[in-house]
Formats: structure tokens, C-alpha cells, sequence
């Protein structure tokens, strides 16, 4: 069989709200998903996939480097990151192996993107681009349909992106069932029948994608992967390092090796991704990956270690510091500062109808308190959100309790099960070198001393025998080259509000081999993920 395609696609700030996971994730029932329930059931459905992290860019760093954030260093929500030198991107390695990639169309990992990573990468980025029509394709495709901001968009621009979702598939807010630890107030409700709805345009947006492979005779052996890069973008959900926080949606559909109507109930984690993808394409693991494959090359399940870790750092300019980890029944939760709110200001999230409301509501409690009355508005879940304090630790049965609304830390029945996961996090972080616990302004110093980013060394190039070699002395670097003169303008700001540049001058070659001198120049390049790029040598 030839070497796998894949069809790696990802959406915005989603639990597994689809309709495919009803029974196993509360309130999925309500959602209105045919293409991606067509989807599971033609492949394999995750029922419980966790992110890395509660926030798109460090989860979605661990995603397409296969490492840890607290490893790489990409923690804290909008960085400029210098991860260990042996950190790659899964979309180069596969470059090196002979695949096309392409990616439509941010590059959210908290570092700027090498034009090495990518063979095309812009919002018109597809793998009909590849010259090769037997050339193996890794097409990576980012939606913000989903995506918190758009729970709040004005009249006119939401009914524009709902125009395509059928009126009898449309959620009523009057309809739809809050979670408990939300108050039933119209702020919370339009926001959830918002974001319903916006999974279902979201949904017809997947189903576009699949239609495309099939039209173009792709189906049958191209690994189809659907995935959110972290939970819900309300209150208690994204931020969080819960499980409204961290809960994802992951179907897997391969045709050509998978059996469809599969359900996983393993606990993974999506950083595992980057290890499955280069395991079904051929390619060696990476030794420094934290990453485990889930899917064999020939199809089969490689079952978890069902451990899921996750982190939570600074939040742009919310400063806090959580981790945590969960099995197949208990999440446990430490916070390295309880003294500060789980709902701290935040200039983004505070902009949001619900986060205010809830402002709102501790504020009404407060002038109750002063007026010597007990607080009525909120009920414990609500107020735990908003609290000026929370606990050190948290310990949760999601069996029994998937919203986490009772903390059993200190209940004896399940201090044995406590014990255990404590020590499972311990050993994470120390394994790991946790760099979340350092301080930033430290790794900061660090990365760029006397405030000057690194540059990659210049390539060196000669040629022996009509062939080319090229070399960086900077460890971890790429070499790229091209026929092409280089378009070498400094790179622009990409998308400003996703915080990242990438470059103008794509598409570069990624260098394996030494290639032939033949006539007309050639020019090389190097990068190093976190440095300044080096500088350009041309040959001929």
C-alpha cells in the first residue's frame, strides 16, 4: 500500500459538544453534527482525548512538536519560545521523508514558523498544490468558526456564518441546558446556544473538506483527523485546568486500515498526534518526543498509558500557575498559588458578556455580605469560578461528578486514589523539568541574553564533485534552499492578533542530500526554532 496522506483538521475551543458523543460527554446530544458523526462512524472516535494545555497556542506547540509545553517551553499563553534544540515540527519531519505539507493557514505554537516547515502555508494553502499527484500530502487545515470570540459577534456577521446551518438544526437559547456551574441568566444562555450553533457551521465547514478528498479519489488512504485544541471558550472552560478546560472532541477516520464504528475509551492525550502521524507514515519517532503513537502503521490501536497530564501558566496577562492529571475515573488539580482567584482579570476574556455577568454577580454578593446577609445569587459551583481564593488542590470523580462540582481532596474514601496521582504528577514535572515552575522573566534572560534573540549560524556550503553539502554549526537548525531568489524582506506580522510572523519568502526546499550545482545559482538558509534566522549564502 502507498505511504498514507493526512487530512489534519482542527477547530477552536470545542468539548466534545458533537453529536456523535452523546451519552458520553453532557449536553452533546443538543448538537447538531452529520458530517462529523458520519465521520466517527466510518473510523474511530476518542472518548476521552485531553489537551496539553486549556489555551490554543501552547496545546497546539505540543500537538506539532510532540513535547510538552512545560518542556518546550511554550507555557505561557503568547510567548516567543526558544524550545531545546531537538525540537521539530512533525510537518518538516515529514518533509524530510519525501511528504507535502501544507498548512491553512496560522501558525499559533508561541515560535516563528521556519519556511522549512511547510511547503505552502497561507489560507490558500491545500494539498492540490503538490506537483506530484503520487507525492504522500500532510494538509493541515485551522477553523475559527468555533472560536470564543465568535460566541459574541455582532447580529449581522452570526447569522452570516449560521446562514449555512439549516433553521430546523439551530439551538434556541431558550432551549438549550446550562451547565451547573453557570447561572441560568440570558448572557450564559445566548453564549451556549451560540456556540452550538456555531459547531454545527462548523461541522458543515469539516464535512466541504472531506467532500474535497473524496471528489478528488483520496478517501480510501488518506488518515482523516478531526480535533478541537482545547475546551470550551466560556468561563470554567478554556483557562481552566479542569475538565471543561482540557476535553476535546478527536475522531480518526483511515479507510484503507480502520475499521469504522471504532470507540476508543482510553485516556490520550492529543500531543500523542504528532507520534501517530509520523508512526502510520513510516517515519521514526523522534527520541525526544513525549509524544506516543495511538494508531499503528498498519491500522492497529496502541493503547495509552491512560494518563493524561496538563498545564496551566500565565494567560497573556492572567498570572497563575496550575498542573494536573487525570485517568480513567479522577482528575487532580494543584495550584501552585491558591491565594490568587481562578477567575483573575483578564483584558480579553473580560471583554465577554458571561465573564462580566459573573463579575457582576460577586459584586451583588459582596454588598449583600456588608449588609450583613448571606450570599444568595450564586450557588457554590457558580461562586467557585469567581472566588477570591480556590483551593491548593482539587480532586474530582468524573464518573460520578462530570461537571467537578464537589472537591473530594480531603474525602477519605478516595485517599489512596489521591496518593497516586499526586505521585504521578510529582514524577511528571520532575521528568519533564517543568519550566513553568521557573520565572519567566529568567527564561526570558535565558533565550535572549542582553536582550538580543540568538541567530542561526550562516550555512556553509561546498561542493565536491558537482554536488552541493551544506552545514549549520547551530545545533537543531534546519537548512533550507532554493533555485528561486528569495524574496529576503525582514518577516512580516502574521495575523497579529494569533502573535506570530511568519516568513514571506515561502517555499524553500529542506535540505537532506547534497544536491547537483547544475547552471544558475542557488541559495541557502538556516533556522533554528526560537532564533533569528541566518544569514543568506548563494552559490553561483
Amino acid at each position: 500500500m502507498a505511504r498514507p496522506n493526512f487530512l489534519f483538521i482542527s477547530t477552536h475551543d470545542i468539548n466534545p459538544h458533537l453529536g456523535c458523543y452523546a451519552g458520553v460527554w453532557p449536553g452533546a446530544e443538543e448538537a447538531v453534527t452529520p458530517r462529523l458523526d458520519a465521520l466517527a462512524a466510518e473510523g474511530v472516535r476518542f472518548d476521552s482525548a485531553l489537551a496539553a494545555a486549556p489555551v490554543c497556542a501552547p496545546a497546539r506547540s505540543a500537538i506539532f512538536t510532540g513535547v510538552y509545553p512545560t518542556a518546550a517551553g511554550t507555557m505561557h499563553m503568547r510567548a516567543n519560545a526558544v524550545p531545546p534544540p531537538e525540537v521539530q515540527l512533525v510537518p518538516e519531519i515529514l518533509r524530510r521523508a519525501g511528504y507535502f505539507a501544507t498548512n491553512n493557514w496560522f501558525t499559533d505554537f508561541q515560535f516563528d514558523v521556519p519556511p522549512t516547515a511547510f511547503d505552502y502555508c497561507g489560507d490558500n494553502a491545500h494539498w492540490r498544490d503538490r506537483p506530484d499527484p503520487q507525492t504522500p500530502f500532510f494538509a493541515a487545515f485551522h477553523s475559527l468558526i468555533t472560536h470564543e470570540s465568535k460566541l459574541y459577534e455582532d447580529g449581522a456577521r452570526l447569522v452570516d456564518v449560521l446562514s449555512q446551518v439549516a433553521p430546523d438544526a439551530r439551538r434556541d437559547a431558550a432551549e438549550v441546558t446550562l451547565p451547573p456551574y453557570y447561572p441560568d441568566l440570558p448572557e450564559f444562555r445566548t453564549a451556549w446556544a451560540n456556540y452550538l450553533n456555531l459547531i454545527s457551521a462548523m461541522d458543515q465547514w469539516v464535512g466541504r473538506l472531506v467532500d474535497d478528498l473524496a471528489a478528488d479519489g483520496l478517501s480510501e488512504n488518506t488518515v482523516v483527523i478531526f480535533w478541537s485544541d482545547h475546551g470550551i471558550g466560556m468561563p470554567g472552560g478554556k483557562r481552566w485546568a479542569a475538565e471543561a478546560g482540557l476535553r476535546v472532541p478527536l475522531i480518526v477516520r483511515w479507510p484503507a486500515a480502520i475499521a469504522g464504528g471504532q470507540v476508543r475509551t482510553d485516556v490520550v492525550e492529543t500531543m500523542d498526534l504528532a507520534a501517530t502521524i509520523l508512526e502510520i507514515a513510516g517515519v521514526k519517532v523522534p527520541e525526544n518526543m513525549d509524544s506516543a503513537p495511538l494508531i499503528s502503521s498498519a491500522g492497529a490501536a496502541l493503547v495509552s498509558d491512560g494518563l493524561a497530564f496538563g498545564a496551566r501558566d500565565r494567560m497573556m496577562d492572567d498570572e497563575d500557575t496550575s498542573r494536573t492529571v487525570r485517568d480513567d475515573r479522577y482528575r487532580y488539580i494543584r495550584h501552585m498559588h491558591p491565594d490568587r482567584s481562578p477567575m483573575q482579570f483578564g483584558k480579553y476574556p473580560d471583554q465577554f458578556p458571561p465573564t462580566q455577568r459573573l463579575r457582576m454577580m460577586k459584586y451583588a454578593e459582596a454588598r449583600q455580605v456588608a449588609d450583613g446577609e448571606l450570599p444568595s445569587l450564586l450557588t457554590e459551583p457558580q461562586r467557585r469560578l469567581v472566588a477570591t481564593t480556590k483551593e491548593p488542590e482539587e480532586f474530582y470523580d468524573l464518573v460520578n461528578d462530570p461537571h467537578q462540582t464537589t472537591n473530594l481532596i480531603a474525602d477519605p474514601t478516595v485517599a489512596d486514589h489521591v496518593s497516586r496521582l499526586r505521585e504521578q504528577l510529582d514524577q511528571w514535572m520532575r521528568g519533564t523539568g517543568d519550566l513553568g515552575l521557573k520565572d519567566e522573566l529568567d527564561l526570558i534572560r535565558a533565550w535572549s541574553p542582553g536582550g538580543v534573540r540568538p541567530q542561526t549560524d550562516t550555512p556553509e556550503v561546498d561542493m565536491q564533485e558537482g554536488m552541493l553539502r551544506a552545514t549549520s554549526t547551530t545545533e537543531g537548525a534546519s537548512i533550507g534552499w532554493t533555485r528561486n531568489e528569495p524574496d529576503l524582506r525582514p518577516p512580516q506580522q502574521f495575523e497579529a492578533r494569533l502573535g506570530r510572523r511568519i516568513q514571506l519568502d515561502l517555499p524553500w526546499n529542506v535540505y537532506t542530500d547534497p544536491i547537483p550545482q547544475d547552471d544558475g545559482p542557488v541559495w541557502f538558509r538556516a533556522w533554528r526554532l526560537g532564533f533569528e534566522a541566518s544569514e543568506t549564502v548563494r552559490i553561483g
